[in-house]
């Protein structure tokens, strides 16, 4: 998905991505490696000046453009996408913490004219001379500091964090860089004489989290920049490289790592998009921002520019080629946001007393269709009877199941009369009304992706016969699609449909049938033509699940519950009627059902792992002061944060116009993949009570193999992004 999602933001990413394609060229860079570490600026920082982008941030009557961090990392992604060089970060970083610090302090009319600057945050201590202050200590290595006009410094101190603006033409550290492309240095304390502090700020201190943010959110920025970079050339190589006489992209192992690379990528974007938007928010969540931003945002643009180089193979371990500039520019961008454990253990202690809000809408937004949600809703908490039951999830029938049907909001995206049509919108603001009484949505869990085919597919009398009865609860559903030899791997079903006097016989097994010992009925893919190709011949049928001939066995897990089931169909009788389509349409069916399952699934992080060991850690049975267990609990909120921030993202992209894409693949893989970390991360802090049944941490990791394997096992998502979403050959 692309990082600008609405139409101004296309817009301005394309002005730098045109600018930098005339001023930035990395030929001309190359040439200039020397002079870019010695601080000098190259033409594309003019360019970024006489456009403004240098003070987009800034307030318009200092000179600025009056934008927020939003667009600012738009510019950062875009700059980094083209490895623009020079200091334009390392300015708007200076200039962003110090509008901040003393907001229309005189100096930011200095850098709205164009002077440059640079962030020290690391590093150095401060104590008291006299009226004023000394600094010891040499700082940590920070961008841009050789060349700056303007040095905002900070520094330790008993009082707190103390900020200081330097003049730049004082002698500076100048260091060897790893990114080549622009300068790093340090500023030592000894050098400094007697300085006055221009602002102060301390532990919890809401300045210092919203400058925090700022620098996670563009140093995220430019990574998913680079990342996105990495995916796109090294899919174009392996697309056209040839090995062995075929397409080296033809093969299993590369698509998969590619794939992974656009999960990567997609995740890190996602961050630093999260990051971004948290600008108005209040400083605890700022702090849940600023810090999972660090975590998924910045460090997984390293893995992806070397996994680049590994797709290229030699001719990308080479000076010649730009991948290792790219490389170099993650790997500086990762040093500079600071140590990952320190970010991972700072999430760590804010989730326990804050969770990541998600909520996108103002409070005041479609009032009348609020006011409506509100009366039903209302009514359904008065009432005794709970949305869904404890077997299976399911709706279940009853008062509530009927007001909220009524109501048409069991399924709001529904056309009429069964729903209300509503867009991302209207369903959006549904949702908020039950969040903020603190119900859950009615899910017909497998009718969600049965009803919108028979919605798009079914006849009259069967959306008639199906439809409004799912909806108040009265029709569970189960999918009988898999098959013992046919799993991920659909089109290769055997189950037979043989044609008799008013209906069709069926004759064979599925397997993995979630629900099965629960559903009333079942959508059936079974083979009505046996000498069609496999992926013809194929029939959608409905079939009662009380029918003569169908012996559910329930299989147990693992886990010791039984939640999925053999089915076996011996000779049983389904009536034309519940034909769904024509003979032979069962796959052209097939992929409405599963495409409504990708996004359902997709769409969704219920593991819990995080809100569990935030917990057990409040609850004194683990060490909430333990810096191994915060940092656990880091990474596990961290994940979990990428991952709604991907969900809400794609549904704001749907808001201007998008439609889902490479996202819903995407977060499948990444949601089965954090999940199987979580626990991991989970086990490794609870110590002994993992042996036990104690707190469910266990069982969460006993039930990993049902997330890994379901919707489309990892791997065959892997072979999805690939193929379908980076067109590599098959």
């Amino acid at each position: 998905m692309p990082f600008a999602l609405d139409d101004d933001a296309r817009a301005l990413s394309e002005m730098v991505a045109g600018l930098a394609a005339r001023h930035a060229g990395l030929a001309d860079t190359r040439e200039r490696f020397a002079e870019l570490a010695a601080g000098a600026e190259p033409p594309a920082s003019k360019a970024l000046v006489d456009h403004g982008l240098h003070a987009l941030h800034l307030p318009e009557e200092l000179g600025g453009g009056g934008a927020g961090l939003a667009e600012l990392a738009v510019v950062a992604e875009a700059a980094g996408r083209a490895l623009v060089p020079g200091g334009w970060l390392p300015t708007v970083l200076a200039s962003g913490a110090l509008q901040l610090l003393v907001p229309g302090h005189p100096a930011l009319a200095r850098f709205a004219d164009g002077d440059s600057g640079a962030l020290v945050l690391r590093g150095l201590t401060a104590r008291r001379d006299g009226e004023g202050w000394r600094l010891d200590g040499v700082s940590d290595p920070a961008l841009g500091v050789p060349g700056a006009r303007w040095l905002l410094v900070a520094a330790d101190a008993d009082e707190g964090r103390l900020w200081f603006l330097l003049d730049g033409a004082q002698p500076v550290l100048v260091d060897e860089p790893v990114d080549l492309t622009r300068s790093v240095g340090r500023v030592d304390g000894a050098t400094l004489g007697v300085l006055t502090p221009l602002a102060v700020t301390g532990d919890g201190d809401a300045i210092g989290a919203r400058v925090d943010l700022l620098v996670n959110a563009l140093l995220a920025a430019e990574a998913a920049g680079v990342a996105a970079w990495a995916v796109e050339t090294a899919v174009a190589y392996v697309g056209t490289r040839h090995q062995f006489g075929r397409p080296v992209g033809a093969f299993q192992a590369v698509q998969h790592k590619a794939a992974m690379m656009l999960v990567r990528a997609e995740v890190a974007a996602a961050s630093a998009w999260d990051a971004a938007r948290a600008e108005t928010d209040v400083p605890a969540q700022q702090r849940l921002a600023a810090a999972q931003a660090a975590i998924t945002g910045v460090h997984p643009a390293v893995e992806v520019a070397l996994e680049a180089i590994t797709l290229l193979g030699g001719i990308g371990f080479t000076w010649e080629h730009d991948a290792h500039l790219y490389w170099r520019r993650a790997i500086s961008v990762a040093a500079m946001v600071g140590e990952l454990d320190a970010w991972e253990g700072r999430l760590g202690v804010q989730a326990l007393s804050t969770e990541r809000d998600f909520g996108f809408l103002e409070a005041d937004r479609e009032p009348a269709l609020r006011a409506e949600i509100a009366d039903v809703l209302d009514r359904v908490a008065q009432l005794e009877s709970s949305l869904t039951s404890t077997a299976w999830n399911r709706l279940e029938p009853g008062p509530v199941a009927d007001l909220l049907a009524d109501a048409r909001l069991v399924a709001p995206h529904y056309p009429a009369p069964y729903g209300r049509a509503a867009g991302v919108i209207e369903q959006a603001v549904i949702a908020d009304e039950f969040d903020r009484r603190g119900l859950t949505p009615p899910s017909t869990v497998i009718g969600e992706w049965v009803l919108p085919t028979l919605l798009a597919h079914g006849d009259p009398a069967q959306q008639e016969r199906f439809v409004d009865a799912t909806l108040r609860g009265h029709v569970v559903w189960c999918q009988l699609f898999s098959e013992p030899g046919a799993g991920s791997d659909l089109a290769a079903l055997s189950t037979r449909a043989t044609k008799v006097d008013g209906g069709w016989r069926l004759q064979g097994q599925k397997v993995w049938t979630s629900g099965a010992h629960l559903a009333d009925w079942g959508v059936c893919l079974a083979r009505t033509d046996p000498d069609a190709p496999k992926h013809q011949g194929i029939s959608y049928f409905l079939v009662d699940m009380t029918s003569p001939g169908i012996e559910v066995r329930p299989l147990r897990q693992a886990t010791g519950r039984a939640e999925f089931n053999e089915v076996f169909l011996d000779d049983v009788f389904v009536p034309d009627g519940c034909l769904v389509g024509s003979p032979g349409d069962g796959w052209r069916l097939t992929a409405t059902t599963l495409g409504n399952e990708r996004v359902s699934i997709g769409s969704r992080f219920q593991h819990g792992a995080a809100a569990g060991l935030a917990e057990h850690l409040r609850a004194g049975r683990g060490a909430d002061s333990d810096p191994g267990a915060l940092r656990a609990l880091g990474r596990c909120v961290a994940r979990e944060i990428a991952l709604s921030a991907m969900s809400v993202r794609s549904v704001l992209a749907r808001v201007n116009g998008g439609q889902p894409g490479a996202e819903v693949s995407v977060a499948k893989v990444f949601s089965a993949l954090a999940q199987r970390a979580n626990t991991r991360d989970q086990l490794a802090v609870v110590g002994p009570i993992g042996a036990t049944s104690i707190g469910g941490f266990a069982a969460e990791a006993l039930g990993v193999p049902a997330v890994l394997f379901g919707g489309g096992t990892v791997e065959i998502q892997l072979n999805v992004i690939a193929q379908r979403v980076l067109r590599l050959p098959r």
